[in-house]
């Protein structure tokens, strides 16, 4: 009896991962289709200082010494943290919330997440 129930609980504890996995792999925008226009927004709005290549290697970049967006730190980020950064700012960086609209942000997170080195 003590060998069945100990099994279960492993089977549980499996399943319980796979549901979560399952769950964050669902949330990710990582193999989301990027609308065409972000790469255009990121053009416009982002890479004066963030660079075409997201590496922050722009003049502005480097004295406000932005992180790499193509770093592990930064591809390490849920969705929801790099959205809450794009939409509302950080340090000097403006929120675009407003001017953008969440639609263009969350297209922004998804353009961010092809940026991998």
């Amino acid at each position: 009896m003590r060998r069945m129930i100990q099994r279960t609980k492993r089977v549980l504890a499996v399943t319980a991962i796979a549901c979560i996995a399952a769950l964050v792999a669902s949330h990710s925008s990582a193999g989301t289709p990027v609308p065409a226009d972000a790469a255009a927004t990121y053009k416009s709005k982002c890479a004066s200082c963030h660079g075409a290549d997201g590496g922050g290697q722009t003049a502005v970049g480097k004295k406000l010494m932005l992180k790499d967006m193509r770093s592990a730190e930064v591809q390490g980020m849920s969705d929801d943290q790099l959205y809450a950064i794009v939409a509302k700012g950080k340090g000097k960086m403006p929120g675009y919330e407003k001017s953008l609209g969440a639609a263009t942000c969350k297209a922004l997170v998804a353009y961010i997440r092809q940026l991998k080195n």
